[in-house]
């Protein structure tokens, strides 16, 4: 072998391997944008007087299972508490985590989901940026179970 294949064969190695880095460097830095969640916005009421307007009814007592709703990349299914009338947690039963960028976004969604279904007392929550479709299916799962809870 001549001394200008070997350098033929070494530069083109060595172009391959660059070339795969940048690739590699454009995936990963393209995966990264793509898991990348905004945090949400969380917007309180101001606090104002005391108005007429009559509280919610209560709910009873159990525990209710909502019916499973379709978040795009799976199926989001609720589960409420209520003790005293009040909705005391927020278990999701099943929810889209068979990829990793929805395991990503559901770390930090389920959280903030469940905490607003609390203190809202209600399935009228603020949707999370970047969790949109797996928000509404929270909404329409826990609706569901909370309707069970004002039947019964």
């Amino acid at each position: 072998m001549s001394t200008g294949d070997q350098f033929f064969k070494k530069a083109l190695l060595s172009s391959f391997v660059v070339i795969g880095f940048v690739l590699y460097s454009l995936h990963a830095r393209h995966e990264q944008h793509i898991i990348t969640i905004t945090p949400p916005i969380i917007r309180r009421p101001a606090l104002s007087t005391p108005s007429a307007t009559p509280s919610p009814v209560g709910y009873k007592d159990g525990t209710y299972t909502g019916n499973p709703a379709d978040a795009f990349y799976g199926t989001v299914q609720i589960q409420a508490v209520i003790n005293g009338g009040k909705i005391t947690s927020v278990a999701f039963l099943n929810y889209p985590n068979d990829r990793n960028t929805s395991v990503t976004i559901n770390r930090q969604a389920i959280p903030y989901l469940q905490q607003e279904a609390i203190t809202a007392q209600s399935a009228q929550v603020d949707g999370v940026s970047g969790a949109t479709d797996t928000s509404q299916a929270f909404r329409e799962s826990l609706a569901s179970a909370l309707s069970k809870a004002a039947q019964q």
